[in-house]
């Protein structure tokens, strides 16, 4: 990546592999996320040096960084993501932020730190077991949580539960999935070029997505009047559809699904929204990052009745197994105490 930026300051923070995010706050200041801790860290870059590193990011995208248009989002060849923030609107000076992925592979395990294999022959933790059936089921999964809490992480981590036959479509507002299947299609949202035109917005990805003939659907983040058509794939026939969504928790990520779906501006009474999102929305997997830097998956919880959440994970009073049928026919019933394989029939 220090080719791509040429910014002999940040050099050796680009070469760190530990490194997963740097922060540039204006007037000098820098930060680093090791290991899923901020830390402070000197870069030798003014104002002037960080306004030309950011341009010669999004020069070659055909993006615009000015007073007019101050804020920028730009993907980098590796498939980091850039956001910069020009003054005025950033007060003490030009901010950036420069998330990484693909730094290390994280395994579905390691989100549940606090479980052990379960039968004791079994590679495969409680938790890690039900989400892998989940997404073999073909059960539609709303990945909810806060800002950099793992959720894009966690759905590339799922995504690779999908079989290397089926046809995966992924959409995103910037392109950050990194998925190993050999049947991927990506589709990444535009902004508007300097004239003001030539957007294309998530919605419509999702439009075009539905005659891309997938087999599942996978949105980087639902955080607008996509929610709408994303609802109305799931409900035709799209199982195994995988999605994020900012949320403090299970009921929260429901309630904040509910109110996007309102901003499309339809007209559909609050009840028939509710009765689409139960019918189409299988489990809510919630996922935080903990004071030590730690992501894990805090709880699972299963669409139940006609307004409530049941609890799956973690185990416990109150916790069962999924009531929910498998939407792929080929699929048996989960069974706890049975392991579960990899895509293909490899374990």
């Amino acid at each position: 990546m220090s080719v791509v930026l040429d910014a002999g300051a940040l050099d050796a923070l680009l070469a760190d592999p530990e490194v997963s995010e740097i922060l540039l706050n204006g007037g000098g200041r820098a930060f680093v996320e090791r290991a899923g801790r901020l830390e402070a860290v000197p870069v030798d870059l003014d104002e002037s040096g960080v306004r030309r590193m950011v341009e010669r990011v999004i020069a070659p995208l055909g993006l615009r960084l000015d007073r007019a248009s101050p804020m920028v989002d730009a993907r980098l060849p590796d498939g980091s993501r850039l956001h910069a923030v020009l003054p005025p609107v950033a007060v003490d000076g030009t901010c950036v932020a420069i998330r990484r992925f693909g730094a290390g592979r994280r395994e579905l395990g390691d989100f549940f730190p606090g479980d052990t294999p379960e039968p004791p022959d079994s590679l495969t933790a409680p938790g890690a077991g039900l989400l892998r059936w989940a997404v073999r089921a073909g059960w539609n999964l709303l990945l909810s949580g806060g800002t950099g809490a793992g959720k894009t992480t966690l759905l590339n981590v799922l995504a690779r539960e999908v079989a290397p036959a089926e046809r995966i479509v992924t959409i995103e507002e910037t392109a950050e999935l990194a998925l190993g299947q050999p049947h991927v299609v990506r589709l990444e949202a535009r902004a508007a070029n300097a004239e003001g035109a030539g957007a294309v917005p998530v919605r419509a990805l999702v439009r075009a997505a539905l005659r891309l003939r997938p087999d599942r659907l996978v949105v980087g983040e639902v955080r607008g009047e996509e929610a709408f058509d994303l609802l109305q794939a799931l409900n035709t026939g799209h199982s195994g559809s995988l999605c994020t969504i900012h949320a403090n928790g299970p009921g929260e990520a429901l309630a904040r699904l509910e109110s996007l779906v309102l901003l499309a501006g339809v007209g559909l009474p609050v009840d028939a929204i509710r009765a689409q999102i139960r019918a189409s929305v299988d489990a809510v997997v919630h996922v935080a990052r903990h004071p030590g830097g730690q992501r894990a998956i805090e709880a699972i919880a299963e669409l139940s009745g006609p307004t409530g959440l049941r609890r799956l994970y973690p185990p416990g009073s109150g916790a069962g197994a999924p009531a929910r049928p498998p939407r792929l026919a080929q699929v048996p019933p989960f069974h706890p105490r049975l392991p579960i394989g990899r895509p293909g029939g490899q374990r």
